[in-house]
């Protein structure tokens, strides 16, 4: 049976999954808020609209005939997009709001995992008057992490003895407008992500990889959607054990195993302490950056796996490329906080050498395209070891006009990498 595919966003986390979907036997059509030059360039048509509308996305669903939908980002499920496209008779591969709410809504993620008493959850409280979290704050013994319980890009959460000192996190609380926040004791260890296509109960888990969300080399500064990321060409990270993997990939099985018709990419976030992995958080779709990492390396076709999700039928055991890739995103200077736009994109995908190159938050105009005030693009490595990748990435920063970009060069080197490995061997009270 032909296949098209409606693809719902336009980061980078989409091109990739466009570029999963490419040598497919799929047409395929795409829609964003804005134009990405990358998926334009690989569907058959390209509609720019608000994915947060479920009847735009509908609309422009039935218009192309799409037998099978992805939603890339989190506003759009928590918006309800999944169930108005079932509801139309077009597949989506992505959870419904209500199972969405893993997580939309950190407070109920932290319940959930409480009240199914699934490992890994940290200590925690929740809050809807910020007076009362101020006052937890006070009688705490520990270190909090303060988190919104809603959507904030990545970029609303604060570490005490980190990034504020309880006396900063009070006046962070106070000023903010937020609804509600959670406070959860601060997990000390290194943090990884495992992302799963989930489907009928089914679990197929993908390579480990570690994102890094501070702004500045040596993790300075604020907390952003994700500077760039890497995978080793193991499934487990160097500072991992096979243990230590299969451990959260449980946990993401006993989740799965509580969720009630869960449907799509369920990512989890851990933090690797002492004693194993514990739950960061949980995502109802694939990371940005992390989907560049796991999806060039997946040598299973992409549309079998929506394929067997439609159908009711087993989801494909998943095959890798045993390669390690390097990814590191530019983004425009002064981001997060004070970001510039309209800086010109200086890279495509012949510059880029032998990176791959993926479009993020750009604007295409007639003359080319440029810079928003969101992440712009990632290059991604891929070789046998993560050095060899790192250089890959590198080399394509370096032959391409970045004036007005920032990027963060650390992220997959050899003296981060083997810091992280160091890390945790001083963490376990064992030499590395």
């Amino acid at each position: 049976m032909h296949e098209t595919v409606l693809l719902v966003g336009g980061g980078g986390r989409e091109h990739a999954i466009a570029r999963a979907l490419a040598d497919s036997d799929a047409e395929l059509y795409g829609c964003a808020g804005t134009r990405n030059p990358g998926i334009a360039a690989l569907a058959a048509g390209f509609e720019t609209l608000d994915t947060t509308t479920p009847q735009a996305v509908v609309a422009y669903a039935e218009g192309v005939d799409a037998t099978l939908a992805v939603v890339g980002p989190e506003a759009p499920l928590q918006a309800g997009v999944a169930d108005a496209l079932a509801e139309s008779g077009v597949f989506p591969f992505g959870p419904k709001a209500d199972a969405a709410r893993i997580e939309t809504d950190k407070a109920y993620q932290r319940r959930f995992m409480r009240e199914h008493d699934i490992p890994g959850c940290p200590e925690f409280a929740t809050f809807d008057v910020m007076e009362r979290a101020c006052e937890h704050i006070d009688d705490s013994d520990g270190d909090l992490v303060v988190k919104p319980a809603g959507l904030t890009g990545g970029k609303g959460v604060r570490v005490i003895g980190e990034q504020l000192t309880p006396a900063e996190a009070k006046e962070y609380l106070r000023e903010s407008k937020y609804d509600r926040v959670v406070l959860e004791e601060r997990l000390v260890g290194e943090e990884f992500t495992v992302q799963a296509f989930v489907a009928d109960g089914d679990v197929r888990t993908t390579p480990a990889v570690q994102d890094h969300k501070r702004a500045y080399e040596g993790d300075e500064g604020p907390n952003t959607g994700g500077m760039g990321s890497y995978s080793a060409a193991t499934r487990e990270l160097p500072f991992m054990t096979e243990a230590d993997y299969d451990a959260a990939v449980s946990i993401i099985e006993e989740t799965v195993d509580a969720l009630d018709d869960y449907t799509g990419v369920l990512y989890g976030q851990f933090m690797l302490t002492a004693d194993g992995p514990t739950v960061v958080e949980f995502n109802a779709r694939f990371g940005d950056p992390e989907a560049m990492n796991t999806l060039p390396v997946l040598d299973t076709d992409f549309l079998d796996v929506l394929t067997a999700a439609r159908d009711g039928h087993s989801l494909p055991e998943l095959a890798f490329d045993e390669r390690a890739t390097v990814c590191k995103y530019a983004v425009p200077a002064g981001y997060p906080e004070n970001p510039d736009a309209g800086a010109k994109v200086g890279i495509d995908s012949e510059s880029a050498g032998d990176a791959l190159l993926f479009y993020a938050s750009v604007d295409e105009r007639d003359d080319g395209v440029y810079t928003t005030t969101s992440r712009a693009f990632a290059v991604v490595g891929l070789a046998e070891s993560i050095e060899e990748a790192e250089q890959i990435a590198a080399d394509a920063l370096d032959a391409a006009d970045t004036d007005g970009l920032r990027v963060r060069e650390d992220i997959g080197t050899a003296d981060l990498v083997e810091s992280r490995i160091g890390h945790m061997a001083e963490l376990r009270g064992h030499e590395g």
